[in-house]
């Protein structure tokens, strides 16, 4: 095999890859014997064709274009293998010369895994900042809780809207004393205070009274759902049609060991406080970490080819796209009440998977400088938190993860998972190592394929 390696531009290489005419040939008797597998010709057994019959049958050139792509799928194989390269893109194949009798000569156009240097990595420090908790912050989970328990009684006569209260209402919207399609409705239930409508809408009504009208102004967002109305002024007509006051239950003993495990409203708070700070210390960590990341990718030096950020931006809509199917939508109704446009939304992407390509570029490489590898414990057990997630047997996600070709990727996946621990763990001043992940169960049974070495370029 010869190689030429020409680059084409900033991102794009184009490889020349040349196979000997002996190659060729090999390659033209295998197919044969494929072709001959396959077709059923009078008077010979399948497999048992002689190669000059097998050409009348079929063709020639059905022969050599079997042969020209069996050759060229295992030479871009043993290319990539030998330069080291990893295509972020499509190849884009194109053969040259497939004449019998002559070398077989195709070029491969993509663009490779970028090269990237790394600068500091260990060591790095972030600010751990634990935001302290208040009286305040404690109080407003016991008055979630009695909230959540409150009454609701009819408002007296007279009696006037204020916040929280939950009311019925009409109203009917105008922009421009032009009435608009979903705005209007009868008997409308609304929580004032819980801001479901749009700006001050709700805090317009308070001090109004049943059989009181009442206009209110707001004005549409700029990206409102409804094209016709957005960023528009807009005035509803609405009249109060009952009002009803939360009434929320006294605070004491008595409503805390009804509604919890505890005896006291002492004991309550204190618990509250506990699970308060210890989720205070849980997002410093996660923030520092997050710094020190960034950090690692800010002392990188690499050029991101924009394929990669757009493969990027593609997977994020996917996965956005299942959330939304589990929900009951999908994008194209999430585009039309949002206002989007598929364009519009793959820009909104653009910088979080620019973030998320730098870090997997930097988490790569950390993990070659380090030598981290993926042990088969480690990938049993991810198929096996797998399993669990989706309820499907082990067995049908490795063949799944075959079939689709992602075993590497979630090999890359752990691997890269391990170097963010690695960072961690080599922290400015870190005291002790995260806990490392669970390795697999001795009950997992190693359903998955050997793992191969995985390198970043």
């Amino acid at each position: 095999m010869k190689l030429t390696q020409k680059k084409i531009d900033d991102y794009n290489i184009e490889l020349t890859i040349t196979e000997d005419a002996a190659a060729f040939e090999k390659a033209i008797k295998q197919s044969a014997k494929v072709l001959g597998q396959r077709v059923n010709i009078p008077g010979f057994r399948k497999g048992k064709v002689p190669l000059k019959i097998l050409e009348k049958h079929v063709g020639k050139d059905a022969i050599i274009n079997e042969a020209s792509e069996a050759l060229l799928q295992r030479s871009t194989r043993e290319a990539l293998r030998i330069l080291n390269l990893v295509p972020v893109s499509e190849n884009k194949a194109n053969v040259v010369t497939n004449e019998e009798g002559k070398d077989f000569v195709f070029t491969l156009t993509f663009t490779p895994y970028p090269k990237a240097t790394l600068g500091e990595y260990k060591n790095l420090d972030a600010e751990k900042v634990v935001e302290p908790v208040s009286d305040e912050d404690v109080d407003k989970q016991v008055e979630a809780l009695r909230t959540h328990h409150a009454n609701l009684i009819d408002a007296a006569e007279g009696d006037a809207i204020v916040d929280g209260d939950f009311i019925t209402l009409d109203y009917t919207g105008t922009v421009d004393g032009e009435k608009f399609a979903g705005g209007e409705a009868k008997d409308q239930p609304l929580e004032i205070g819980a801001h479901k409508f749009i700006g001050d809408f709700e805090e317009q009504l308070i001090g109004a009274k049943v059989g009181d009208e009442r206009t209110v102004k707001v004005t549409f967002p700029d990206d409102y759902h409804a094209k016709d109305v957005a960023g528009r002024d807009a005035e509803f007509a609405c009249k109060i049609n009952s009002i009803k006051h939360r009434e929320l239950p006294e605070l004491n003993d008595e409503f805390v060991q009804k509604f919890t495990t505890f005896k006291t409203i002492d004991e309550y708070k204190a618990n509250i406080r506990k699970n308060l700070e210890t989720n205070a210390e849980r997002r410093a960590v996660e923030a520092q970490r997050e710094a020190v990341l960034d950090k690692a990718v800010e002392n990188m030096t690499v050029d991101v080819p924009p394929v990669m950020i757009e493969n990027r931006v593609t997977q994020l809509i996917n996965e956005m796209s299942a959330q939304l199917q589990a929900s009951g939508m999908n994008v194209e109704q999430y585009m039309a009440f949002s206002g989007l446009t598929m364009d519009k939304l793959r820009e909104n992407y653009q910088e979080s998977a620019k973030k998320a390509v730098l870090r997997d570029i930097m988490l790569g490489k950390v993990a070659d400088l380090e030598n981290i590898s993926v042990t088969q414990p480690e990938l049993d057990y991810e198929v096996a938190m797998m399993s669990q997630m989706y309820q499907t047997p082990p067995k049908q996600i490795i063949k799944y993860l075959q079939d689709s070709g992602q075993i590497l990727s979630v090999a890359a996946t752990i691997r890269r998972r391990k170097a963010m621990k690695f960072i961690f763990d080599n922290m400015a001043g870190a005291k002790e190592a995260v806990k490392e992940e669970p390795a697999a169960k001795e009950e997992v049974k190693s359903e998955a394929a050997p793992v191969e070495e995985t390198k970043e370029n």
